[in-house]
């Protein structure tokens, strides 16, 4: 794979990032349970932290890192309705969406792991990867212990 195409590739996941960590502080603002908005909280830092760690990367090789977030893209429309959620402050409705979310960054980082990125940078998005996986096994762990306290 060439320079250019491993930036590209890498900066969509920087989009993908970014707009976790958005909705992750979203959820954060809007949940009642202080456990979740702290976690939340947690789930944003971390998105942020990786977003840092990819556009060093995309420096490295020579590219310009993307700042925006993807507001047309499928990580960004998982996340706006987390809004809705929010104001309802429905902590059930706000980790359904952050699941929802975090099903888009998966598929995000797959598709990256299914290029031939340079080593360096394959282990980079694998790690990140893990990451993401955990998050959205939580996530789906405290949505289900939700669902169960409320039905």
């Amino acid at each position: 794979m060439d320079e250019a195409k491993a930036v590209s590739v890498l900066n969509e996941l920087v989009e993908v990032s970014k707009d976790g960590e958005a909705g992750f502080h979203t959820c954060a603002k809007g949940a009642r349970d202080s456990t979740l908005k702290g976690y939340f909280e947690e789930c944003a830092t971390r998105c942020g932290r990786a977003a840092a760690e990819l556009k060093t990367e995309v420096e490295r090789l020579g590219g310009k890192p993307d700042d925006s977030g993807s507001l047309s893209g499928a990580a960004h429309r998982a996340f706006v309705n987390v809004k809705a959620a929010v104001s309802g402050n429905d902590d059930l409705a706000m980790l359904e969406e952050c699941e929802r979310g975090e099903d888009v960054a998966l598929k995000a980082y797959a598709a990256a792991l299914d290029e031939p990125l340079p080593p360096g940078v394959r282990l980079l998005v694998q790690s990140q990867y893990q990451g993401v996986k955990h998050n959205h096994d939580r996530i789906k762990a405290l949505r289900d212990e939700r669902r169960r306290k409320t039905a």
